[in-house]
């Protein structure tokens, strides 16, 4: 496998303190912002990328993954949940905090197929 891209990614949860829905926005930030049509670069089905995600939110087992496994619609993808993130307390002092998930991903592909 050759690591092909690197992608970063932000998102939130406001209001609710929703560690999936700020993971997932944090996705769709490193995913949305680019149009890479990597497989395809290399003449390769885009089923054969693979995908490994690092999640950081401060609450990793209230992430869950086959929520995040829906922004995917192709590619063989791997999750790694770690602590960190942030998560910023209400003003007033009660209710959910504002979640902040930071995400990184890496592409990889089998080239030895391409050659």
């Amino acid at each position: 496998m050759q690591h092909m891209l690197t992608e970063y990614g932000m998102g939130t949860s406001l209001r609710r303190g929703d560690y999936t829905q700020a993971a997932k926005r944090a996705l769709q930030n490193a995913l949305w912002h680019n149009s890479i049509n990597l497989a395809e670069l290399f003449d390769l089905p885009k089923e054969a990328m693979r995908i490994a995600v690092d999640v950081a939110v401060q609450r990793p087992d209230a992430v869950d993954l086959a929520g995040l496994e829906e922004v995917f619609p192709y590619g063989q993808v791997t999750f790694k949940l770690s602590q960190g993130g942030l998560d910023i307390p209400r003003p007033e002092g009660h209710g959910n905090p504002t979640v902040i998930a930071h995400v990184s991903l890496s592409v990889s592909l089998d080239m030895e197929r391409v050659s």
